[in-house]
């Protein structure tokens, strides 16, 4: 790990439990500063912040500008799970479905599935398709459990079918 990303995690860690507030983004900001505009991992860094704050507004064309510039693997499954979060708490579910359905078709074996599938879930829930949202958590389910992967599997495919 590279100091700038040590100096970054500080703040992160120092700011954990706690409300994320003005000086927490100033920190951000002013660490990512130093690598300029055009850095995809400082516009990812900036958007967190403001997103942690509760920001989503603002934080919404920052991840916009670091999924843009290019991330790598890691970095571009969380903005876009942030970025659909952001805009799923501004209202924006059909913004939010769009991109969390794409990240999830291409890249099913993600390390981040899991939390892709629960923002998938929420996003579809706040959609108006609850039961579709519940199939979506029941499927992230079944790889987890000792048993019973066949009936789960035919639950979750037969409650979705209930939005239809």
């Amino acid at each position: 790990m590279n100091d700038w990303q040590e100096r970054i995690d500080a703040v992160w860690e120092a700011a954990s439990g706690g409300l994320v507030d003005e000086e927490v983004i100033s920190r951000i900001d002013a660490i990512a500063a130093e690598r300029g505009a055009d850095d995809a991992e400082a516009a990812f860094e900036r958007a967190g912040a403001r997103d942690s704050a509760g920001r989503p507004d603002e934080a919404v064309p920052l991840y916009r500008r670091a999924l843009e510039l290019g991330l790598d693997d890691d970095r571009r499954a969380q903005a876009t799970i942030q970025l659909a979060s952001s805009l799923r708490n501004l209202g924006d579910l059909e913004g939010a479905l769009e991109l969390i359905e794409a990240e999830h078709a291409a890249h099913p074996d993600s390390v981040y599935r899991d939390a892709i599938a629960a923002m998938h879930a929420l996003a579809l829930a706040s959609a108006g398709q609850p039961e579709r949202g519940l199939s979506v958590a029941i499927m992230a389910l079944v790889p987890h459990m000792p048993r019973y992967h066949r009936s789960m599997t035919a639950y979750a495919h037969e409650i979705a079918g209930r939005d239809a």
